[in-house]
């Protein structure tokens, strides 16, 4: 039996709390947490959405009942056709994240695991997603590659 299960809308504040511990790690990281409130009920929806295009996989805290020790979760978008991705669909995989007390475990790589087996299920073409250098040994042992793509961003 895996250690992975599919997140729940019950697992939503631990949810959150892990990606926390992600953002905390980001060079531009923002520590406020009073966002989790207004970001708790939307989280639930998407939990909730057992056929949607969203997904959170986790493992359970071995030694703290209740909280979470990993989190992946990820999303499949369309986007126009190409060459190396005809249908369009794209996975994104966003909120990396394992409590540092629950590391070099191996979670992270099993949630890993999951989640592209869930994007294989839904057609996705192509996963993309930004690594830190910490865990770029882990997506590269999955096959990831780096692109020298110029990404921007626009806040609205």
């Amino acid at each position: 039996m895996s250690l992975v299960r599919r997140a729940t809308t019950e697992d939503a504040g631990e949810v959150l709390r892990l990606r926390q511990v992600m953002i905390d790690a980001l060079p531009d990281g923002d520590s406020s947490t009073a966002w989790h409130t207004e970001a708790l009920p939307s989280l639930r929806g998407k939990l909730a959405e057992a056929d949607g295009d969203f997904a959170a996989f986790v493992v359970d805290h071995p030694d703290r009942p209740g909280a979470l020790a990993a989190l992946v979760v990820g999303t499949v978008d369309y986007r126009i056709g190409k060459a190396a991705n005809p249908h369009g669909l794209a996975g994104y995989v966003f909120s990396v994240a394992t409590d540092p007390d629950a590391r070099r475990r191996g979670y992270a790589r099993a949630c890993m695991d999951e989640l592209l087996a869930w994007f294989r299920e839904r057609g996705a073409g192509q996963v993309m997603l930004t690594a830190s250098p910490e865990a770029e040994p882990l997506y590269v042992s999955l096959g990831f590659v780096r692109k020298p793509d110029p990404t921007m961003m626009l806040r609205l």
